[in-house]
């Protein structure tokens, strides 16, 4: 089925059935979710190429992936967001486009995909608290929406993220509540902004708590299962151990929880152990009950809602910029206890 027998079908114009499959504002609820059952229907899918001649659109949105984390492409984070925004993307008739670049020529392959119009907007990752990118894309006019947000840019612009300070706060107020003093976090690198603000939300909690913070009890490294693994054995040989770990990432909290087990130590009983949980596909917390007490959050939400965001301000470029704050649910599993006598 073409554009014209749907339209016919549905008694309405061409212009009005493909405004509603674009997601055009001015189209009501009621008609644009008629089309699209008419269009699911009869497994009708828009002419990518001629919907982007008939608005000069190149209907592509894109992601530029500088050679430094080049290795981001196979992390399960990633890979679920990019499913969830790809996912939103293709509902609303847009393809994804990926480019890699040396490290610092992200600026010249955002004003490339400007030039050439490779696409109608980008989608940028893991922002800096100062993140440049912000505004070079600002400047060049080419509409982006960010997963995070970056502490320094007080401009306004399209993001979706997840309340990081809030989450952390109230996982180290939980490990408080059972008992535990001798907390330690191991968290992601600290230039970034999603880690200042994981680091801010527990420190405020000990604070409040009238606990000290102590830094030896505190890292910062790239989230992998070796690092995780690696900091815990540090953490656990030290002369004043913690009783309790609070973890940026769930690949980390894998080599934590090996650590644990090398020391010949049960988590949950002897330590206990509170990670961040991006509710991912293919690195499931568990079935029935959590392995991990957690702060969940599921990124491939997060991916779709974005895009949904970025692509309505590319229908409505004239639109005041959208924000979308997720709260993450405490999930207690199996892996919290209260603090040893």
């Amino acid at each position: 089925m073409n554009l014209k027998q749907l339209a016919e079908e549905l008694g309405l114009s061409q212009t009005t059935v493909s405004r509603a499959l674009n997601g055009y504002p001015e189209v009501s609820e009621g008609t644009r979710r008629r089309v699209q059952e008419a269009a699911e229907q009869h497994n009708y899918r828009p002419n990518t190429r001629a919907k982007g001649l008939a608005t000069g659109r190149s209907m592509m949105i894109g992601h530029v992936i500088p050679a430094s984390t080049q290795h981001e492409m196979v992390n399960p984070v990633f890979g679920d967001f990019v499913a969830g925004a790809s996912i939103a993307c293709a509902n609303r008739g847009y393809d994804t486009m990926f480019t890699r670049v040396d490290d610092g020529d992200e600026e010249a392959a955002y004003r490339s995909l400007m030039g050439k119009g490779s696409v109608d907007g980008v989608i940028l990752q893991v922002p800096k608290i100062h993140d440049s990118r912000i505004a070079l894309l600002k400047r060049i006019g080419l509409p982006f929406a960010v997963h995070g947000r970056s502490s320094d840019v007080t401009d306004s612009y399209n993001w979706v993220d997840v309340n990081n300070t809030s989450a952390f706060r109230r996982a180290t107020e939980f490990l408080i509540d059972l008992g535990h003093r001798r907390i330690a976090l191991i968290n992601g690198l600290e230039i970034m902004d999603f880690a200042k603000r994981r680091r801010d939300g527990y420190t405020s909690a000990l604070e409040a708590a009238g606990i000290a913070v102590d830094p030896s009890l505190m890292s910062s490294e790239e989230m992998t299962e070796v690092s995780g693994h690696h900091q815990t054995r540090d953490l656990l040989e030290s002369a004043t151990p913690p009783t309790a770990i609070l973890v940026a990432s769930m690949i980390s909290a894998l080599g934590v929880r090996r650590a644990i087990e090398e020391a010949g130590l049960k988590m949950g009983k002897d330590i206990s152990v509170i990670t961040h949980d991006d509710d991912l596909s293919y690195l499931k917390n568990g079935q029935d009950v959590p392995i991990f007490t957690a702060t969940r959050s599921s990124v491939r939400n997060a991916g779709s809602i974005l895009a949904e965001i970025l692509i309505d301000s590319i229908a409505t470029p004239l639109s005041p910029p959208r924000h979308k704050l997720l709260e993450a649910e405490l999930v207690v599993g199996r892996s919290t206890g209260p603090a040893p006598a």
